[in-house]
């Protein structure tokens, strides 16, 4: 097993890091370009957000193909191969003719993008002792919000330049240069046992994985903290691309430098989960989630943009808890485990739009921060049933070592 802060953790650490941070420059690059490509295409605001909903919801689809199939088949493979198809699905947008066929193919896209995540937490598990998961995963998760930070930063200055084609352009080119080196760099697995892929036990063990209460409360909570989270980003743009604001496409991506909080945030969760209970502090994340949603009612551009970057550290916060709480208590088919948590986090992403679209249409910015706590208000609820099983467990140990002796 790999051990934290070893030369080899490293390299992984950091190749992995790099594809994730690949895979969310792809994903989010369009987001700062909603209000500009609604108005192209005269579409509503609800039509507009399928271009990140069909992503996320292929890319949903895509993880319960490549998670089963990596436990059958390895796991580099698919996260190089899936990592170089959607840098050319990025170069394919930048000259799609109409609306519907950039639809198509950002279904495309959104599978293929599904691979590296489907699988990388797993190889952790696979290749890294407790400690080291622990620290890789908050640094794996830091680089998914650097990423999707710099998607739309380069998607937005890129768009101001040369519109929806440079900025397909500039990140297909990244996407192919970055995945050659993680190709590179991606050392090869020493622990993973393959399993002989029967469909059968495919599906017995993602519904194994659904009837542990332990992991469908994480699976529930990360779906819905990235139901709210994401889908307020969107509707931000509309908001403040409006009177009085009427910010630019490229000033819609600065927006998104918010997601620094959530780098601050994952990278201390491995730190945080070493030294008190991690079921506690997802409870902290998600309140400190509805802290700053409420930041965001301000009319000052500043307080809003203090808002989301709250919002960005206690999401990724419990994010990055609830990932490395399913590597820890998955029984067996790690990848099948790791696949079916971002399942419910890319569904969640893909019906954000439904859900707060209503709320947006009836208050505005005030109605989706109502909407917003509503559903924040179960996944707290969520997070509080899972520091007390946390508790009991740890009181249960205690409770047979002192029997043994």
């Amino acid at each position: 097993m790999i051990e934290a802060n070893t030369r080899a953790w490293w390299r992984a650490t950091l190749a992995l890091c790099l594809g994730s941070f690949l895979v969310f420059i792809n994903l989010y690059a369009p987001q700062p370009l909603l209000p500009g490509l609604k108005e192209t295409y005269g579409v509503s605001t609800l039509g507009v957000s399928l271009v990140m909903s069909v992503a996320t919801l292929s890319l949903a689809f895509a993880l319960l193909v490549f998670g089963p199939l990596s436990d059958a088949i390895g796991r580099e493979g698919i996260m190089r191969i899936t990592l170089l198809l959607a840098g050319g699905c990025s170069l394919a947008l930048a000259f799609a003719p109409t609306f519907e066929s950039l639809l198509a193919l950002r279904l495309v896209q959104g599978f293929v993008l599904g691979g590296l995540p489907a699988v990388a937490i797993a190889w952790m598990g696979d290749e890294f002792d407790k400690p080291a998961l622990l620290s890789a995963v908050g640094l794996y998760i830091g680089a998914n919000s650097l990423g999707g930070i710099s998607g739309r930063v380069v998607g937005g200055a890129a768009a101001d330049i040369g519109g929806p084609t440079a900025a397909f352009l500039a990140v297909g080119v990244m996407t192919l240069v970055g995945g050659a080196v993680f190709w590179r760099l991606l050392p090869t697995s020493q622990a993973f046992r393959p399993q002989r892929f029967q469909l059968r036990t495919a599906v017995n063990g993602l519904a194994g994985h659904l009837r542990s209460p332990v992991l469908l409360a994480a699976y529930a909570l990360g779906g819905i903290n990235f139901l709210i989270f994401i889908n307020q980003y969107s509707y931000i743009t509309f908001r403040l691309a409006d009177a009085p604001y009427q910010l630019a496409a490229s000033s819609l991506g600065l927006v998104f430098l918010t997601y620094l909080g959530g780098t601050v945030g994952s990278t201390l969760s491995g730190r945080l989960a070493q030294r008190f209970s991690p079921a506690a502090c997802m409870c902290v994340g998600v309140v400190i989630l509805m802290l700053g949603t409420a930041i965001t009612l301000a009319d000052s551009l500043v307080l809003i943009i203090a808002g989301l970057t709250v919002n960005a550290f206690g999401f990724f916060l419990a994010h990055s808890l609830a990932s490395s709480w399913v590597g820890r208590y998955a029984q067996g088919a790690r990848g099948s485990a790791s696949a079916m948590y971002l399942v419910f986090y890319y569904v969640g992403a893909s019906l954000g739009g439904f859900w707060l679209e209503p709320f947006w249409q009836w208050a505005g910015w005030r109605g989706v921060t109502l909407g917003s706590w509503l559903l924040l208000s179960v996944t707290l609820v969520i997070a509080l049933g899972l520091w007390r099983f946390e508790r009991r467990a740890a009181q249960q140990a205690a409770h047979d070592t002192v029997a043994r002796r």
